[in-house]
């Protein structure tokens, strides 16, 4: 069984350790540390059912620009727990907390032009778009695809509900029709009722 839960501080060194066996781009645990002491919600590992993390996504907030938004660092799944929506379930996680915690607008990342299947699932599973080419970005030369993913937001969800049909007035109602006995059936004046 494999499960996604929130990074711990003791979860670092197996996140690194992913990195390092999966992708070119790696950091330092400095890196790590602050990620993790500056936005701690948005961090997420995925593990298998002995605990071993398996895949994990780095992000953050990007909170000097307006409107806040959030960046993924770095998302990688050991290539044994590929396949198995472990991708979609750490991203998602780190997007609810992004919009619960902080608020965000959006969220960011650069991929490589030829990682396709990082591609395929962000553009086609997670619905980012294409932003920018960013020429150059890796430090082997090769370009990058700025993408981004708009959240919606509260007033946004609001604004799209149905508005419920206008309440009935609340004016009085006309009153219904008196009959009475011995009124003649072209209306006139009413006679009263014949005595018992």
């Amino acid at each position: 069984m494999l499960s996604v839960r929130e990074a711990t501080v003791f979860d670092l060194l197996n996140m690194q350790q992913t990195n390092l066996w999966c992708l070119p781009e790696n950091y330092n645990l400095k890196y790590y540390f602050y990620h993790i002491l500056s936005w701690p919600q948005l961090l997420q590992v995925a593990e298998d059912h002995k605990g071993k993390v398996v895949g994990y996504v780095l992000a953050k907030m990007e909170e000097e620009d307006l409107p806040p938004h959030g960046h993924i660092t770095s998302l990688s799944v050991l290539r044994t727990h590929r396949k198995c929506g472990l991708a979609t379930k750490l991203m998602t996680a780190s997007h609810d907390r992004m919009t619960e915690t902080f608020d965000s607008h959006h969220v960011a990342l650069h991929v490589r032009k030829s990682n396709r299947a990082a591609f395929h699932l962000y553009s086609q599973t997670l619905n980012y778009e294409i932003r920018d080419i960013e020429k150059g970005y890796y430090a082997d030369g090769e370009d990058a695809y700025d993408m981004r993913k708009v959240f919606k937001r509260k007033e946004d969800v609001l604004s799209e509900e149905p508005t419920p049909p206008a309440s009935p007035s609340h004016e009085p109602r006309p009153a219904p029709p008196v009959v009475s006995y011995g009124a003649p059936a072209t209306g006139g004046a009413a006679e009263p009722p014949p005595p018992p």
